[in-house]
């Protein structure tokens, strides 16, 4: 595959990645969906992993790439666009950075899980990491998610949100190193596409 078309490929794809990843996080500021727990969040919400790592960082890095597979930077095949591809490899390790910063806030909070209340209604709330520390871990042991009393679900909630922004982490990590191996590729060789055939 030609790096311009390789680098075409990543940023897209890693468009709507990013998109996801703000969208997961924004959803988890707001447990089984209602505004009235935006108090008794985790911590590793409020480190904006999705909307700062997974997203705002690797938008960048998209764009940048999208923009590497397109003309030249001084016209159709002037340079082989060896300049965007070479803004691409520094915007590519910002975004790698940021699916890092992802996967280890995610992996964080799928260990200590969910911030919630272990006591029934009419009860003294107690607000704690009541899944955190078990025997067994929580992940495999759905019968523990009914430890979390409030907010309701906010176990399945914080698992399936944070498994998302997990994975996505991994792969926008994969995607900006290809880009990065790639765009390099690019500024030594240029781009394989004959002239005239660039893509705007």
């Amino acid at each position: 595959m030609c790096t311009g078309k390789c680098s075409r490929f990543v940023g897209l794809s890693l468009l709507p990645m990013a998109f996801l990843c703000i969208t997961a996080n924004l959803l988890l500021i707001f447990p089984d969906g209602q505004t009235k727990y935006t108090d008794h969040i985790t911590m590793q919400v409020w480190l904006m992993a999705g909307i700062v790592g997974g997203g705002l960082f690797v938008l960048c890095p998209a764009c940048a790439a999208v923009r590497a597979g397109g003309k030249g930077c001084c016209g159709e095949g002037c340079c082989g666009n060896r300049c965007r591809m070479l803004r691409s490899i520094f915007s590519s390790l910002f975004g790698a950075l940021g699916g890092f910063y992802c996967i280890v806030v995610s992996g964080t909070a799928l260990n200590d899980g969910p911030l919630c209340n272990n006591q029934e209604a009419g009860q003294v709330a107690k607000w704690g990491y009541h899944l955190k520390g078990l025997n067994t871990s929580y992940l495999s042991n759905q019968t523990s998610w009914n430890d979390c009393k409030e907010p309701k679900n906010i176990a399945l909630w914080n698992i399936t949100l944070f498994s998302i922004l997990l994975g996505l982490g991994c792969l926008e990590f994969l995607l900006c190193a290809i880009q990065i191996v790639n765009a390099l590729f690019g500024v030594i060789c240029g781009d394989c596409r004959k002239k005239g055939k660039n893509e705007a």
